[in-house]
């Protein structure tokens, strides 16, 4: 199975709960329908940056192991309209204004502790946005980045056997399985369901 439709299966699996799903579960792409997105190098570290704090190099590789934000831009392209796409881009700039104002430097030169924070505000802006969002307008741009972070990670090889516990080829089924608070969730190959 290729990634496409693993990040298919894992759509239809949540319900299509993804920015950008309508498109993306017909099958389509919007790659010849618009202007792709092209993102400056910085951006791409800019975006490495935003989905390594949200997901930090633990005991297992954080979201920049796995390369997250030329898969991000993979996404936007793929599978976004041009409104979403817009909001995206110009999210990146108002995240690094904002860390600018809040700091005093970029993202990419702000420490740690401050990257967590302003990251912790947008996401309460965000949550507020869509509490208030009227049908038919985009969502927050830091909604999508983080959609897109967790979607990425844990479809990426890495996500799956190293953050998630694997199992190649599963045994029967056994509906009590023991669970310690703490262990990390199941991820079982597509196709081997049944």
């Amino acid at each position: 199975m290729n990634r496409r439709d693993a990040i298919k299966r894992l759509s239809l699996l949540m319900g299509g709960a993804i920015i950008g799903s309508e498109t993306f579960l017909r099958g389509e792409t919007l790659a010849g329908k618009s202007a792709p997105l092209e993102l400056s190098g910085e951006e791409l570290s800019l975006l490495d940056e935003i989905g390594e704090t949200i997901i930090p190099t633990t005991s297992t590789p954080g979201a920049k192991a796995v390369g997250i934000g030329a898969f991000m831009q993979m996404m936007v392209n793929d599978c976004y309209d041009e409104a979403h796409q817009s909001v995206f881009k110009a999210g990146l700039a108002q995240l690094d204004a904002d860390c600018r104002q809040s700091c005093g430097r970029t993202f990419l030169e702000a420490t740690a502790a401050e990257r967590t924070a302003l990251l912790n505000r947008l996401d309460a802006e965000a949550r507020e946005h869509q509490s208030r969002k009227a049908s038919g307008t985009p969502v927050h741009y830091f909604r999508m980045l983080k959609q897109l972070t967790l979607l990425g990670y844990f479809t990426s090889e890495i996500g799956c056997t190293r953050a998630l516990r694997y199992v190649e080829v599963p045994g029967s089924y056994n509906g009590n399985a023991p669970y310690q608070k703490g262990d990390r969730a199941w991820f079982v190959p597509a196709g081997r369901l049944l």
